[in-house]
């Protein structure tokens, strides 16, 4: 059995935001105690572990997603890196239906070596921000706060500008003892003629990653929260601290496309099999 650390969102090795693929031979998930395991093992901030299922059906794959702490409900860079494995393996060819958590969630291979990824559109509900989230920020001001719905489960703070974002130095036991999976920290682009619209940064210490750095998911909610504030549907954000990636955003009503390339940087032979 092969594991691959796939950087997703992401041109070349050692950029984007790396995670694991497991393509299982079975017709089945094996215990949810050996993927934990070695989606601990692997340490990246998603493993996804997917197996084909008979065709005719609804869906192509099964995919299912483990942070090292824990399993999640949607995960995007994790889906483009299953979709790219599939790809370059010869396992797949043009659009690929997942049967996910979050549904049946599509990739679909582009002629310029990206993916597009149609997912669910999060729901938008301002809220307060609590002052918890303030101090665990570092005491940076926060424009507005909003809650992203149950799929995604984060609270997402608009702050004044780029400087702000790139400048947060997060207090992530304080952020850890909030409800939800974590912070999307975002701001407009500071100048106009950028190669991206939006500057984000997302911490997520509640599901062991303190710091992600590209999030397809938190994509879903950034995605209508920029649209009607630039006025255009199609975005391109940039995410991250010391590692970065591109994401580029089109908003179609209730589902997102997230689009992004990918590339494998280990492929080795995983001995623990279950």
């Amino acid at each position: 059995m092969r594991i691959r650390i796939v950087d997703a969102f992401s041109t070349g090795p050692f950029t984007g935001n790396p995670a694991g693929v497991v393509l299982l031979d079975a017709d089945d998930f094996p215990s949810c105690h050996w993927m934990q395991n070695v989606a601990r093992e692997a340490n990246q901030s998603e493993t996804a572990f997917a197996h084909p299922l008979p065709p005719g059906g609804e869906a192509d794959w099964a995919l299912r997603w483990f942070t090292p702490a824990t399993e999640v409900t949607m995960c995007g860079h994790a889906t483009l890196a299953t979709a790219h494995v599939l790809h370059t393996t010869g396992k797949a060819t043009g659009t690929v239906r997942f049967a996910t958590r979050s549904g049946i969630l599509t990739t679909t291979a582009n002629d310029d070596a990206t993916f597009t990824m149609d997912f669910p559109t999060a729901p938008l509900t301002p809220v307060q921000a609590p002052p918890a989230i303030t101090h665990g920020l570092g005491g940076i001001p926060i424009l507005g706060a909003y809650a992203t719905g149950p799929q995604v489960g984060d609270l997402l703070v608009e702050l004044a500008d780029e400087e702000a974002v790139d400048s947060l130095s997060p207090n992530f036991a304080t952020l850890a003892g909030q409800d939800g999976r974590g912070v999307i920290a975002t701001a407009r682009a500071d100048t106009p003629d950028s190669l991206y619209d939006v500057r984000t940064r997302c911490f997520f210490p509640n599901v062991g990653i303190n710091e992600d750095p590209v999030t397809g998911s938190a994509h879903t909610a950034l995605a209508p929260f920029w649209a009607e504030r630039l006025g255009h549907p199609t975005l391109a954000s940039l995410q991250g601290g010391a590692r970065t990636g591109l994401v580029r955003t089109q908003l179609r009503g209730d589902r997102t496309l997230l689009t992004g390339s990918a590339v494998t940087v280990i492929d080795g032979e995983l001995l623990a099999t279950p």
